[in-house]
């Protein structure tokens, strides 16, 4: 898939883009594993690659680092082929999810340990380290070992190591999975405030959604070493391109029927055992016969007791409360409907996220039948995967 240039945050003459075209990685016992990527990222923007394991993202991150060559294509930083450049060359940093510290050095011999290997003399490169350090915010920590530092103070120090060459672009291998939840909401804040300060690229991969939609300018959902979509964490969220990626970034039910009517930019479709859903097109009509995904937004859909309930006619499901989960600001309650509603046929379950104040006005419990509905503006269309 063809993405245009997000726009960088800063200034549009900002060092680092990135662009890869047609990439593919093949390893010796006949895995693709990267799957003719093409992709655009601003300079001085923070992108996520996200999704499950074996997607393709780590080997991705990893052919733009250098330290993996891609089979075929070009990758591009500020629009000079770097394919065969050395980490060093190209402009790239790396910060590993182990973080990789060194653990008989000091903090500051672990941020100069680049310089060092650089043949900077050592006053210059104490001093630079201590800059760096500053930036990160460990000053008072600079003697300390890394079996003295949390877990949180660890990753300052490796992202002090990977900024003090002063990369283009900055590569970050699920820098958050080895801590734990508080302090992990923490660091991505840290981590989104650092890049806006240093004007750098960040590249940044996760499986975690949240910590994707809340870092990035630009969120790219892979699967099976292709890109499904590459767009603003807004856009990934409320607007997905296709079933997979609205499956996978949650927050949507994905439904299907057959295109019975168009006119007027209205769509009438018609699913399983009948059920009539609208909704809305733009920019080409779908063919009447044609079979159709869609997906509603959880927290978009209206829920009401079966037996209270003058049912809508068009755009409602029916079911069977399995479960209700409480979410802190919202419930979580998820239907069985009959017959299912996915697209294929499948016995997707349909969820409702119902706002904490109206839902302990009117509790709706396990094995209550409900209708849920929704208007036909909160429907939107989804193309093939």
């Amino acid at each position: 898939m063809d993405m245009a240039p997000m726009p960088a945050p800063s200034s549009a003459v900002a060092r680092g883009a990135v662009e890869l075209a047609g990439v593919y990685k093949r390893y010796a016992d006949g895995t693709l594993a990267v799957d003719g990527v093409n992709l655009r990222i601003a300079g001085g923007s923070y992108c996520c690659l996200l999704g499950p394991s074996g997607c393709g993202k780590t080997t991705t991150l990893r052919m733009i680092a250098g330290h993996e060559s891609p089979t075929g294509g070009e990758i591009l930083i500020d629009r000079a082929d770097v394919v065969g450049q050395t980490p060093r060359s190209r402009g790239t940093a790396m910060m590993f999810q182990s973080y990789a510290l060194f653990p008989h050095l000091s903090v500051r011999d672990n941020v100069a340990f680049a310089l060092r290997v650089r043949g900077m003399k050592r006053e210059e490169r104490l001093r630079e380290a201590d800059r760096v350090i500053d930036q990160v915010q460990l000053t008072a920590l600079a003697n300390r070992l890394p079996s003295q530092l949390s877990g949180g103070q660890q990753q300052r120090v490796a992202l002090a190591r990977a900024i003090i060459t002063q990369p283009r672009v900055l590569l970050l291998d699920e820098p958050l999975s080895a801590l734990d939840e508080l302090l992990r909401l923490q660091m991505r804040s840290e981590l989104r405030e650092m890049q806006q300060r240093l004007g750098i690229t960040f590249v940044h991969v996760t499986h975690t959604q949240l910590e994707a939609v809340a870092v990035a300018d630009q969120v790219v959902v892979m699967s099976h070493g292709r890109v499904q979509q590459s767009a603003s964490a807004r856009e990934i969220y409320g607007a997905p391109s296709n079933a997979y990626v609205a499956r996978f970034m949650g927050g949507q039910n994905v439904l299907g029927g057959t295109v019975q009517s168009v006119a007027g930019g209205l769509v009438t479709l018609v699913g399983a055992g009948g059920r009539q859903f609208a909704l809305r097109v733009s920019g080409g009509s779908p063919l009447v016969g044609q079979a159709m995904p869609f997906a509603v937004r959880r927290d978009l859909v209206d829920l009401a007791p079966a037996e209270a309930s003058a049912a809508p006619s068009v755009n409602a499901v029916g079911g069977r409360v399995r479960s209700v989960e409480y979410q802190g600001t919202f419930l979580k309650v998820t239907l069985l409907a009959e017959p299912p509603v996915g697209p294929d046929g499948g016995g997707d379950d349909f969820v409702a996220y119902v706002n904490e104040g109206a839902y302990f006005r009117t509790p709706i419990l396990p094995g209550q039948n409900v209708v849920a509905s929704w208007q036909i503006d909160d429907a939107l269309l989804l193309h093939a995967a």
